[in-house]
């Protein structure tokens, strides 16, 4: 098939969340003998020189080079109108030039786009089965900001969620296929009862790359992985740092928390002052910090979708504690495979019991690592999101030629 593929991410090098999924994507349809063409958007020099490394997963890509303040006027510009401002820090009119020219060259059997903010560049296509992938619903993600944001900062993630939430509706009726990263994910989307074909298919970890390597962890550390220019991820380190960490060291006066995540904003540099507390900023491997570790800490407040640091930390063999929200978008069972804490009173409780227990901590590294390898292999990911394509392929084939497909959730 020729597949045109589009991200709002740079998909190489696949090094964070919203770059993950597409690669391996890409990557798959590839190696699936199909001719895959890449269309996003590249924010620096640095990022579209790294970018050209996709060549050797794809048959063609293409980038729309953007800045970053020019992008943010984007954004004000959509601040009186329907369309989310999120809409706007995703469009490129160099992109949008180069889709347009992509379409009109040769025939596509498949346009497949992750993320809603891209589905802008082919919302109006026909003709082709088109597939979007919203990953996480980004509507919900903005009303759960609201909740954590002084007024009048509140008022306009709000703003943004209903605006995004029309947007992803309408979004979702335009397209002949509709996933999502989560059961929950998926769910939301069905609640929307925009009669779309939906269905999902779970984030994987390449658990050959994160793997335990056999070397001693150090029982007095605990580490937090993620980037900390990342909202979710800030506000989950100053509240643990505030509520949880006296705790801890009022109880073990030895533990020590290493916060290891790229760009950490000036507030989160200075958690660095804590006792105890230290703040990499972006490091070239992430592994050594999260293996040296007793356990990895990820009580996330504001959790859409699928954590990968969770699933990663797993992989390696390193016990997890996290809340009920992030938790619940990993197919993974607590306390079996992980440890769910939401109060700072749970959350050092459960941290001490793994690293005062060796034998605790060693039985459910073991099962986190057994559970990534048989529910989040990207293979068995791949293998269903092929099902998903192949079904909506014959559907559409089998249909009499200028007759609607019956609209109903793939389950």
């Amino acid at each position: 098939m020729n597949i045109l593929y589009l991200c709002h991410r740079f998909p190489f090098p696949p090094k964070r969340g919203g770059k993950i999924r597409p690669f391996n994507m890409i990557r798959h349809f590839s190696e699936r003998g199909h001719q895959v063409t890449v269309c996003s958007l590249s924010r620096s020099a640095p990022e579209a020189q790294e970018g050209q490394g996709i060549a050797a997963h794809c048959e063609r890509f293409v980038m729309g080079h953007v800045s970053n303040p020019v992008q943010v006027l984007r954004m004000v510009a959509r601040l009186p109108l329907l369309t989310p401002s999120s809409m706007g820090f995703f469009y490129s009119p160099e992109l949008a030039r180069q889709v347009r020219e992509l379409l009109a060259s040769r025939r596509w059997d498949l346009i497949f786009v992750h993320c809603s903010s891209v589905a802008q560049y082919v919302e109006d296509v026909q003709g082709i089965p088109k597939i979007l992938d919203f990953g996480d619903m980004d509507s919900q993600k903005w009303f759960e900001y609201a909740n954590y944001k002084p007024f009048p900062l509140s008022l306009g993630y709000r703003l943004e969620g209903a605006k995004m939430l029309r947007a992803e509706k309408r979004l979702a009726r335009k397209f002949d296929l509709c996933t999502a990263t989560t059961r929950a994910e998926w769910q939301t989307l069905e609640d929307y009862g925009t009669g779309a074909r939906t269905d999902w298919f779970p984030n994987g970890v390449d658990a050959g790359f994160f793997c335990p390597d056999g070397e001693p962890y150090d029982p007095e550390l605990i580490s937090f992985i993620g980037r900390m220019d990342y909202y979710p991820n800030q506000e989950c380190m100053a509240r643990f740092c505030a509520e949880v960490w006296p705790l801890l060291r009022a109880r073990r006066p030895t533990l020590k928390l290493v916060i290891v995540g790229a760009d950490p904003s000036p507030a989160m540099r200075k958690l660095g002052e804590i006792p105890g507390v230290s703040v990499t900023g972006s490091v070239p491997d992430v592994r050594p910090y999260v293996r040296r570790s007793a356990v990895m800490v990820a009580p996330l407040a504001i959790a859409r979708g699928t954590q990968n640091k969770i699933l990663e930390a797993m992989a390696m063999g390193v016990p997890v504690v996290t809340s009920t929200v992030a938790a619940g978008g990993v197919d993974a069972l607590a306390p079996d495979h992980l440890r769910v804490a939401d109060t700072p009173a749970e959350i050092a409780d459960a941290v001490l019991q793994l690293v005062e227990h060796p034998e605790a901590r060693e039985q459910l590294a073991r099962a986190g690592r057994e559970r990534v390898l048989s529910h989040h292999s990207w293979a068995g990911s791949m293998r269903r999101l092929d099902g998903i394509i192949d079904n909506l392929l014959s559907r559409r084939n089998a249909a009499p030629a200028g007759a609607a497909i019956v609209a109903g959730a793939n389950r």
